[in-house]
């Protein structure tokens, strides 16, 4: 087995989609946050392709020679992307997991594309509650690339990690004008079914045990928002970043739930 990364590309409107593929066996697609790449997840791989697991990363558009987002694009648009992708590959039906705000797409590919979903998983998902708004300055400060170094560094360890964690490692691979676009999509996203993920798919919750954006839900809070399908499971010593700071621990999760699943 071949643990190696591949990039493919895929003509889609616009310009081709980049995407990595990686490992063999029951298809994961990994869908990164707000205005990030899918770099996000390399410290995941190795565990979860050891694991037994094929591995999809697109890339969001905007990224890495991706074409932009449109005018008037939605989330709908965003999740077409990645299906389009599933179905190239010959990979569904896959898990979709999606960190922080990737959570979005992989919410509404499940609502639009369930033939193509096996399960969900939401990486330090906003889900129940609303972002304080101290919390939404530092989230818009850590996409202000004009300021210092120091002081973006002052935004991310005040919402994105542990105490005590190393952020600096966060301070690259941002990408604000992605941000923007994707926010404006899902403005536009006026539709809410697709919210309710776990009425149909298992979904697992993974949560970040110092999170001040999405702190980890009760189970009972979270099947109210999401489904009666939802199972939650809490990492340690992270923040809302998650992915850089326990890789191992949100990796050994992910693929210990996987081969949980049924079928």
């Amino acid at each position: 087995m071949s643990h190696s990364l591949v990039t493919r590309h895929l003509p889609r409107p616009g310009g081709d989609c980049p995407y990595r593929i990686c490992g063999t066996g029951p298809a994961v697609v990994l869908i990164p946050s707000l205005g990030r790449g899918s770099e996000d997840f390399d410290l995941l791989l190795p565990t979860l392709a050891g694991a037994g697991l094929r591995l999809i990363l697109p890339e969001p558009r905007g990224i890495e020679g991706a074409p932009p987002l449109r005018a008037g694009d939605t989330l709908h648009e965003m999740a077409a992307d990645i299906a389009a992708i599933i179905e190239a590959e010959g990979a569904g039906p896959a898990v979709l997991a999606g960190h922080a705000a990737g959570n979005w797409v992989a919410r509404v590919l499940a609502h639009d594309r369930p033939e193509l979903t096996r399960a969900v998983a939401l990486l330090a998902a906003i889900v129940t509650h609303e972002v304080p708004a101290e919390v939404r300055a530092s989230i818009s400060g850590s996409f202000h690339m004009s300021l210092t170094d120091e002081a973006r560094l002052a935004h991310l360890r005040r919402v994105y990690f542990a105490p005590g964690a190393d952020a600096a490692v966060w301070l690259g691979g941002w990408w604000p004008q992605v941000a923007a676009q994707q926010r404006a999509a899902a403005k536009l996203t006026v539709d809410q079914d697709w919210q309710r993920v776990a009425d149909r798919h298992p979904t697992l919750y993974v949560g970040a045990e110092a999170d001040v954006i999405s702190p980890p839900p009760a189970r009972d809070a979270l099947r109210a928002a999401i489904g009666p399908k939802a199972e939650c499971v809490v990492i340690a010593d992270a923040g809302h970043a998650l992915l850089p700071e326990q890789p191992q621990a949100v990796a050994r999760a992910l693929a210990g739930w996987i081969a949980g699943l049924p079928g």
